[in-house]
């Protein structure tokens, strides 16, 4: 994919996902795509991705906007920083403000986003919306657990793990 391509497919990303339109969301996928979300999880295929967007996040989420900039794109593989904003739906949290950063990996294939994936501190939104922190602990816990259970992850870390563990 060419840098102009993905900004195009970029384009329609973020307007989709800002219009909480799913099925136009879901388009920007292949169709055993998967959206990686920090906060939903895993979504695989275009229905679950397009549920997600429509029944999940703009369930919580109102007056939502995704914006990205400085994307970078080299074949398959894009990546581009985001800012997004939204005003929470969550009864305990509703009308609470919410700016955050991320950054976003996208493997493409034919032109599509096979795989999407998201770095994002959500500890920020958390105090943003006025989460407690007992609360902002057992979700960073559970968020940490995830993280380093995955096999990537722990592939790197032990490789570290027995680089310093050589003798020099």
């Amino acid at each position: 994919m060419t840098p102009s391509d993905f900004a195009s497919l970029l384009t329609r990303f973020s307007a989709a996902a800002t219009a909480g339109d799913g099925k136009a969301f879901a388009a920007c996928f292949t169709e055993d795509g998967l959206y990686d979300d920090y906060i939903y999880g895993p979504h695989r295929g275009r229905a679950a991705i397009a549920d997600m967007l429509e029944n999940l996040f703009h369930r919580d989420a109102a007056q939502y906007d995704w914006q990205f900039f400085d994307p970078v794109c080299n074949g398959d593989l894009a990546y581009a920083r985001s800012l997004s904003r939204f005003v929470s739906r969550i009864p305990q949290f509703q009308g609470r403000e919410v700016v955050i950063d991320g950054i976003s990996r996208f493997d493409l294939k034919d032109g599509l986003i096979a795989e999407y994936h998201e770095s994002v501190n959500g500890g920020v939104a958390q105090f943003q919306l006025g989460v407690p922190p007992e609360r902002m602990s057992k979700v960073m816990a559970k968020w940490a657990r995830n993280f380093r259970d995955r096999p990537d992850v722990e592939a790197y870390a032990a490789a570290v793990r027995a680089r310093y563990n050589r003798a020099p």
